[in-house]
Parts: structure tokens; C-alpha cells; sequence
């Protein structure tokens, strides 16, 4: 630990963002970097706890209290060493990472300004990459294969740790690229897709085998293979069955998020295809993190409204969540960079109705409800308050999650992993599904 007192005396420092004026006209990365000087400042700042609650947090066990101190000595390859012995893709959750470990740091409980673990970690990855301290590791064979059916961070993740451990790894990808959720479903302006297309390179330098545009029945194994893992994600949004669901206008959220960015990959549509923004006044349903990414994509398709409405409560506003105290996750408000680009925001919001002319939507029959205490227990009651009012809308984007996969039973040299073993959930979590499993059929295999 270089300098013990720099968190006394050095502020947290964000990178931020790029100008609204500026980012809300093209799909480039928003969030803007800190040059070297002031990234290793920012390192300092870890306390080097007796305790590390960010370890903790971190589903991966990342062990920010190391790798920052690396950092901060100036030693990056060190840094980038440390950082990778637990996280694989580092530049995907340096990018999108909620951060669980700076909601943990204990800079966190004492005055609400975390070490910008997340922030350091993509510097690392990024320096790392850029001093070709990232080289292809070719590992020696054992002979013995796995086929990993899907090519989300889940199966990526399996696919490097297998690989690494000596396994002839296939993955059979439905979609016409790897990635899953990171390419299909993040936003180019949280998370470049070159990002995703340089470490796909690698893993085939390392001797992993893609195979794109396959559709596996996961009753329908390839045969061949002495372990198969089976990363499919949460393929199944779930849907609003209300009336008029059938209108023209009505859209699941990943129908246009996956669209763009395909568009972006140089891939084309007739007109009458596209789902696109452009001149609309959109609501949004859903008030997560895809909501959020639907919110960004409209307004730089150029929407002429946005709206977003959530059906739970509103969260508590400041940095403290009295129903999760530190060091958990605090539940509280979340504004992104989609949303200080313009949105109107409500809670306890229910849907009642599509509504439309000749087979176009014009607008959704909505009604505000409020949540009473089940008198039995359980989820909450919802009652209405009020009476029904039109939010005017001729795009309405459904975010509101992914329904858990069902499996069949699957012979025991099949692993079930990521998404489709526990539902959504975030990519770091996915990441550490990838490297459990990886390790759980290393132990079956080697015996």
C-alpha cells in the first residue's frame, strides 16, 4: 500500500461522461476516460482494508485492493495480472459492471465515495491491451472435448477456462456473431462491439472453435463430446397480454436493441422491418436496465418523446437504502446517461390497455396503483388509485425482463450454466457461473 492517507486526501474523480449536445447524435462510447496520472491517483485511494467488502461483493472474489495498489505503483502489467487471475473479460464489466464492489468499499459506508474500482479495472484491461501484454495462451491438450451451446459471457467464460485447462472447445452460437446480450442487447454506447470482436480473436488464437448460426435443440445434443454446457441465456422476454398487444407499434425491448445493433454491424432492413424511433413518441415499459438502454437508443434514433413507466414503487433517492444497509446492494434511484438525455420518469404505473387506429398504435390506457401489505404474506397487494388516463405513444418498448428457461433432464455430462440456470441476472455473475462450471466439469473429467 503505497500511500495509506489518499483517501483523506484525494476526492473520488469519475471520468464522466461525454456532452448530452455532443453523444446523443452518433452511438460511440459515453463514458469518457482519465488519463494515466490521474487513474493511479484515483488507485491510491484504496484502503487496503483489513476486511475486503469489495472482494466480498464481487461474485468473481475480484480483489481490487491488489490490483489498485499495482496500479498505483505504476506497475501495469502487475496490475493486469493480478485482475485477470479472477475476472476473464475484464473489458466487458470495466464497461457495464454495476460495480457491487464500490457500493461495498468501505470509502462507501464512510462519506458515499468509493474507490473507482470499475473505472481502474477497464483502465487496466484497456493499457494492457494496448502494451500487447495480452498474448495468445496456447495450452497442451488432454484430449477430451466440450461443446458450449451458446456464446453469451457465460459461455465464453466456460470456454476460456476449459480451453485453458487443456479441453478442445467448440461453441455453437444461434446468432451470426458471439457475445449473446453483450452484442445483441447492451447498446454500442455502453459497450463498443470491437471490444467483443477483439477478445473473440484471442479465444480463436487459443485454439477455441466457433460455429455461428446454429440453432441447437437442447434435446438434440451434438454428439461427439464428453461434457456439454449449456449457456442459451433467458431467450424468453416476458410479454404484456393486455388488449391490443397485437397493434402495430407494440415492440419487445431486445426487438429493437438487437436490430440496431445490427444495423451498426453494416447489416440492412426494408423499411418496413425497421423498428425505429425516429418522429415517435415512445414509452417505454420496464424500469430496469434495459428500459434504461431502450430510452438511449430512442433518443439517438431521434424520438420525439420519451416516456418510461414502472409498475413497482419509486426507490429511495439518496446514497443510503435503509431496506439494504451497507455493505449490500443499495435499492436506491438510478439515473443513467440515457436518462439525463431526456425521459420522463413515473412509478406505480399499470398498463391497461393498447389503443389504436386502423392497426397502429396511438396510445396506452394506463391507471396509477399503489401497493397495500398482503394481510397473508407474500407479494403485496396492488389496488388501484384514481382513474385511467391515455399516455399518447405510436412505439411502446416492453422491458420487462426475461422469463427463467425450463430444461429438460439433462444426462450428468451436461452442466447447465449462467442465464439459463438462474434466470437474469448481471454479466459479472454470469462470468463467475462460466468459470464455476468450467471447474465443476474439470473435476468430473479428470476422474
Amino acid at each position: 500500500m503505497g500511500n495509506p492517507k489518499a483517501f483523506l486526501s484525494v476526492p473520488r474523480k469519475e471520468a464522466g461522461y461525454r456532452p448530452v449536445h455532443d453523444r446523443i447524435h452518433d452511438f460511440g462510447e459515453v463514458e469518457q476516460t482519465l488519463n494515466s496520472n490521474d487513474r493511479r491517483t484515483q488507485a491510491s485511494r484504496c484502503m487496503d482494508c483489513g476486511v475486503p467488502f469489495c472482494h466480498w461483493a464481487c461474485p468473481l472474489g475480484n480483489k481490487p485492493p491488489e490490483w489498485n495498489d499495482a496500479l498505483f505503483k505504476g506497475d501495469w502489467q502487475l496490475a493486469y495480472e493480478l485482475l485477470t487471475t479472477d475476472n476473464d473479460f475484464p473489458e466487458f464489466t470495466g464497461r457495464i459492471c454495476p460495480a457491487l464492489c464500490e457500493k461495498a468499499c468501505v470509502l462507501n459506508l464512510m462519506d458515499h465515495n468509493p474507490t473507482t474500482n470499475r473505472e481502474d479495472e477497464c483502465a487496466i484491461i484497456e493499457h494492457a491491451f494496448s502494451e500487447d501484454y495480452v498474448q495468445p495462451r496456447i495450452p497442451s491438450r488432454n484430449g477430451k472435448t466440450v461443446a458450449v451451446i451458446g456464446g453469451g459471457p457465460a459461455g465464453l467464460a466456460a470456454s476460456t477456462r476449459l480451453n485453458q485447462l487443456g479441453y478442445k472447445v467448440t461453441v455453437f452460437e444461434a446468432c451470426e456473431s458471439a457475445g449473446g446480450l453483450l452484442r445483441y442487447g447492451i447498446p454500442n454506447f455502453k459497450l463498443n462491439k470491437a471490444i467483443i470482436d477483439r477478445r473473440i480473436a484471442l479465444l480463436e488464437a487459443e485454439g477455441i472453435e466457433f460455429k455461428y448460426n446454429q440453432n441447437i435443440d437442447s434435446t438434440k445434443l451434438p454428439k461427439g463430446y464428453d461434457a456439454y454446457v449449456v449457456a442459451t441465456g433467458t431467450p424468453t422476454a416476458r410479454d404484456l397480454s393486455i388488449p391490443g398487444r397485437e397493434l402495430n407499434g407494440v415492440y419487445l425491448a431486445l426487438e429493437m436493441l438487437s436490430q440496431q445493433n445490427r444495423v451498426l454491424a453494416g447489416m440492412q432492413f426494408k423499411n418496413n422491418e425497421l423498428v425505429n424511433a425516429k418522429g415517435k413518441d415512445v414509452l417505454v415499459i420496464g424500469g430496469g436496465d434495459t428500459g434504461s438502454d431502450c430510452i438511449g437508443t430512442a433518443n439517438r434514433q431521434g424520438a420525439k418523446s420519451v416516456t418510461q413507466i414502472e409498475i413497482m414503487p419509486k426507490p429511495p433517492v439518496g446514497p443510503e437504502d435503509p431496506n439494504s444497509p451497507w455493505p449490500n446492494w443499495p435499492r436506491t434511484m438510478k439515473t443513467t446517461s440515457s436518462h439525463e438525455e431526456g425521459c420522463t420518469r413515473r412509478w406505480n404505473i399499470n398498463s391497461l390497455e393498447f389503443l389504436g387506429k386502423d392497426g397502429k398504435l396511438t396510445g396506452v390506457k394506463v391507471q396509477e396503483i399503489t401497493w397495500e401489505p398482503n394481510p397473508e404474506g407474500g407479494r403485496p397487494i396492488m389496488k388501484p388509485v384514481g382513474k385511467p388516463e391515455v399516455i399518447k405513444a405510436d412505439m411502446v418498448l416492453l422491458a420487462m425482463g426475461f422469463l427463467k428457461p425450463q430444461h429438460p433432464q439433462f444426462q450428468d455430462n451436461v452442466f447447465v450454466v449462467g442465464d439459463a440456470a438462474n434466470g437474469a441476472s448481471l454479466v459479472v455473475r454470469a462470468l463467475a457461473s462460466g468459470r464455476d462450471i468450467a471447474e465443476e466439469i474439470d473435476r468430473k473429467l479428470s476422474h
